[in-house]
């Protein structure tokens, strides 16, 4: 009984700093971790995303650039910090994607990050050269089947959500298209307009605005539903079950306080809410998303299952 009593005490103390942790949260800056490299889509939203939490909060959050394998470098740093809610990461759909991936990426999102708010989704759309005699989904598959191994799809690298999303089409298709990795989603756009590969995943944004000059063609989006200002019908509408994107969300150092992390959600989505962060995102083809912590962990999850199932089907893999 003595033990008992001892224990329930010891948890009303734990519980009261965690309580207390969050009321004076935050106090001092926060860190955001970027894991790739400047001037990408993860530097639009952590720029929007932390001026306004500074509005919020009156404490800055400094973005800091940690690139290296495959986002795995910056992602491992927030796993190891100290689990009080001033280390953060920028966290992309390659968390779920990675473990099937790597042999030993050096933590585990599931167990060593603690999952905050879902910031953004942005679908990926199907594009081809505009040189390619394909106007459909249907049209395209028909090709690949007619010219197996004859066309080159281009990524922004292994693992790559459109890498990811080309081989999931793949294995819902039964076609053979051949990826050529690049090192960079520049890179792969320009091998596309140029016509050294004929097909391409990737976000809206970065499309859209060479579909309108007439050098590539938009033929469907990997979206569930149709998007706004595109006129092309989502894949699964053709292969039920498909689905491409990107999403970003926060994530803390597994065992971060409860309460400390319910303030960070609450301050995160009020930040989401604002109209000039919204206008931000909408102008790079980015919807805010928000939501609860629990909202992210499931998209996690669930992810993290559907592509290993892509990946041990593509049979790929990085030491």
């Amino acid at each position: 009984m003595r033990n008992l009593t001892r224990n329930f005490l010891i948890g009303l103390l734990a519980a009261g700093a965690s309580i207390a942790a969050a009321q004076d949260y935050p106090s001092k800056p926060v860190r955001l971790i970027d894991p790739y490299v400047p001037g990408g889509s993860t530097g639009v939203v952590a720029r929007a995303v932390s001026a306004k939490f500074q509005d919020v909060t009156r404490q800055p959050m400094v973005v800091e650039n940690k690139p290296g394998a495959g986002s795995n470098v910056g992602s491992e740093l927030v796993a190891r910090a100290p689990a009080d809610g001033y280390t953060v990461l920028l966290g992309t759909s390659s968390l779920a994607i990675n473990p099937a991936l790597y042999k030993n990426m050096g933590f585990d999102p599931q167990k060593d990050l603690a999952p905050v708010v879902t910031l953004i989704r942005t679908p990926n759309v199907l594009a081809v050269n505009a040189a390619l005699p394909v106007h459909s989904v249907n049209e395209l598959i028909a090709y690949a089947r007619a010219h197996p191994g004859e066309l080159n799809y281009g990524s922004s690298g292994n693992g790559a959500t459109n890498h990811m999303g080309m081989e999931l089409f793949k294995s819902l298709a039964h076609v053979d298209i051949v990826h050529v990795p690049f090192k960079g989603g520049g890179e792969a756009l320009t091998a596309l307009l140029g016509g050294q590969t004929q097909v391409m995943f990737n976000p809206a944004s970065t499309l859209v605005p060479h579909a309108k000059s007439g050098r590539i063609r938009i033929i469907a989006v990997g979206s569930t539903k149709r998007i706004e200002g595109i006129d092309a019908p989502p894949v699964a509408d053709t292969l039920p079950g498909f689905e491409s994107g990107v999403w970003f969300g926060l994530f803390a150092p597994a065992g971060t306080p409860p309460a400390v992390i319910a303030k960070l959600n609450a301050d995160i989505n009020a930040s989401l809410r604002d109209p000039q962060v919204l206008s931000i995102l909408k102008n790079a083809g980015m919807e805010a998303v928000g939501g609860s912590a629990d909202d992210l962990k499931a998209t996690l999850v669930t992810d993290t299952t559907r592509w290993a199932n892509v990946v041990k089907g593509a049979n790929i893999r990085i030491e």
